[in-house]
């Protein structure tokens, strides 16, 4: 069922897809970076999703008493896969040219994740903390935030269909404790889990629930509140929190936590009190503004994937003027990715015919990645010395083994009587390979690195892998005596 539609939710789409994207590409004016606060383009979007969402399944339900999961899940194929695989193929040779194998064979495993909308536990098991200097050396990082928010897609229209049916005056109770179960669970864990924490629904859904609340109080109320001055002094108050989060939080911060609620409220008091007259809302419906936010899901999809490769493969990155011509890149595979792939995904009356060709790529697609991971992204096909070799961010392999996230375990290198031993989370990690490049000549190298693990201000997770620290420092120290 359709839902009217609202511009300026359009507008707030640029907002969070454009502060994701100068997030990633690190802008630094002259020696801060103005959109520190950036990542939470990504929160914005998840209280819009719940927003539409469950507006879809909650006038469905009141206006027919049925919900059509069919229709439901088709629409939401037809919206996210067409743009998604697309994306994916046109990687693939990029990946086989440019990629190393063991890159390779990571790339390969984050498609498979990402095509089951489980990308987020893939990212947090492999130990890859968001923000760190490696992370942007991952092209499919940020389908984590896909992989959400269809896990809640899944989860949500059956737990709502459920408490309509069975529980229609609790409504707002029930989606009111999934809310304060998931923030305060959110705000526990970024102290004591902090990559379980960024990556996993448990932890996220309380986002899409803000969304959720306003849907059903709006249909309950079949409109939302009509005194201007208030829409005029609360849309503004909410537009002025989205900004203060995107140039004043940073990667440093508890995220998400109770801290989140700023941008989380900011977009609630957009979505709620803007109406036509209101000034915010003249703002965000603003041609501009529409436009970015029509094509905000391919401007997603491609910023990181350009972003990644170029990285990889050190050019434009780190320059001022090569960012803008990525961005511009970007900008023009996102407005040909929505006019030929996201659209006609959406207007093709015939869903047949599109499953069959994304159910034909899918198969496609795994055949090859599957062929890459059992082949050890096929040794053979760079021909190095040392294939782990790159000019930035290498995580340092001893054989076919990566060194990195090995507790409790050590790689060592060399035997020179002098000894030099690196221990650290994945910042460490990164670093070690050019660290060992300059001091192989002269000392034996030990490496012990793991994701996420060192964080000193959280004293409970330090604590709680002291034993594997110190048995891997005790197996190493055993060698060294």
């Amino acid at each position: 069922m359709k839902i009217n539609y609202r511009p300026e939710i359009d507008g707030l789409r640029a907002i969070a897809v454009f502060s994701v994207i100068f997030y990633h590409a690190e802008i630094i004016i002259p020696n801060s970076q103005i959109f520190s606060g950036g990542f939470i383009g990504v929160d914005i979007f998840f209280v819009i999703s719940g927003y539409l969402i469950t507006s879809i399944i909650l006038k469905e339900l009141v206006k027919t008493g049925f919900f059509s999961f069919r229709n439901f899940y088709e629409r939401r194929i037809r919206r996210l896969l067409p743009a998604l695989l697309l994306v994916v193929l046109i990687s693939l040779p990029f990946a086989w040219i440019y990629l190393y194998p063991i890159d390779l064979v990571d790339f390969s495993k984050s498609i498979l994740y990402s095509l089951g909308f489980s990308s987020n536990f893939y990212f947090h098991y492999s130990g890859l903390e968001y923000g760190s200097p490696e992370s942007i050396l991952k092209p499919l990082l940020h389908t984590w935030s896909l992989s959400v928010e269809e896990q809640y897609y899944i989860l949500f229209p059956i737990i709502l269909l459920v408490s309509f049916r069975y529980f229609r005056k609790y409504i707002f109770y029930i989606l009111l404790f999934g809310l304060i179960f998931s923030l305060v669970l959110a705000d526990w864990s970024s102290k004591n889990y902090p990559s379980s924490n960024f990556y996993f629904l448990s932890t996220r859904m309380w986002e899409l629930i803000f969304g959720s609340i306003l849907a059903h109080f709006e249909i309950n109320l079949n409109k939302r509140t009509q005194n201007n001055n208030l829409n005029q002094f609360f849309s503004l108050i909410g537009l002025l929190l989205i900004i203060y989060s995107i140039f004043f939080f940073d990667d440093k911060m508890f995220h998400p936590s109770f801290y989140t609620l700023i941008p989380v409220v900011g977009v609630s008091l957009v979505l709620w009190f803007t109406t036509e007259k209101v000034l915010i809302t003249k703002i965000l419906s603003n041609k501009l503004f529409v436009g970015i936010g029509l094509i905000s899901y391919s401007l997603y999809l491609w910023h990181y994937v350009i972003f990644s490769f170029a990285k990889n493969l050190d050019i434009y990155f780190d320059q001022i003027n090569g960012k803008i011509i990525l961005i511009i890149l970007t900008i023009f595979l996102s407005i040909f990715t929505y006019f030929f792939i996201e659209r006609p995904g959406r207007k093709i009356k015939s869903f047949k015919i599109i499953f069959s060709i994304l159910l034909l790529s899918i198969f496609l697609i795994s055949i090859f990645t599957i062929s890459v991971i059992l082949k050890k992204g096929f040794l053979n096909r760079i021909k190095v010395q040392n294939y782990q070799e790159k000019k930035t961010y290498s995580y340092l392999t001893n054989g076919n083994e990566v060194c990195f996230n090995r507790f409790p375990d050590f790689c060592k290198f060399g035997s020179k009587e002098k000894k030099i031993i690196l221990l650290g989370d994945s910042q460490f990690g990164s670093l070690a390979y050019d660290l060992y490049d300059k001091i192989k000549a002269d000392y034996t190298f030990y490496s012990i690195t793991k994701g996420g693990y060192f964080h000193l201000r959280e004293n409970k997770l330090q604590n709680k892998h002291t034993k594997k620290i110190n048995k891997s420092y005790d197996l190493m120290r055993g060698e060294i005596d």
